[in-house]
């Protein structure tokens, strides 16, 4: 009889919100698609306003602007009411890192699927993929450059 390598995980089985329970993030989902969001639009230039965010998200203006105090708690943006909307060191640091995983599983459902945008999959997606996925994420899409460049 084979036995699994543990690598780290308990081996044992839990409901999805069971595994969001025991990695007590203190970010959601939804705070991620936000804060990815501002990321993108403060990197643009464009100064972020909560009906811009709204607008860009397809959400209603009030439910941008609870996010935002949601996002402002944890640390991630500073927020003056009826003002701008600017990215703290932290939520930057996680913005960046959102947008990283954002591209390179999108970049990787492309290529698995031979198509030029995954943006739903990916949306749907990205939220679950640990980090060291990521990095075998990327190093695959880096060994495929790789192997494409040298066929050419």
């Amino acid at each position: 009889m084979c036995q699994a390598e543990n690598n780290g995980q308990s081996g044992e089985f839990r409901t999805l919100t069971g595994y969001r329970d025991a990695e007590k993030k203190r970010i959601t989902s939804a705070m991620e698609d936000y804060l990815e969001m501002i990321f993108r639009m403060a990197a643009d230039g464009a100064p972020v306003r909560a009906g811009d965010l709204a607008r860009r998200l397809h959400v209603t203006p009030s439910s941008a602007t609870k996010m935002i105090t949601n996002l402002a708690e944890c640390g991630c943006v500073d927020a003056a009411r009826y003002g701008y909307v600017t990215l703290t060191e932290y939520g930057r640091c996680v913005g960046e890192y959102l947008m990283t995983r954002h591209d390179t599983v999108h970049r990787f459902f492309c290529l698995l699927n031979g198509t030029e945008s995954e943006l739903e999959q990916t949306e749907k997606v990205e939220h679950f993929i640990l980090p060291r996925t990521l990095i075998a994420m990327e190093q695959f899409l880096a060994e495929h450059a790789k192997v494409s460049e040298e066929r050419n």
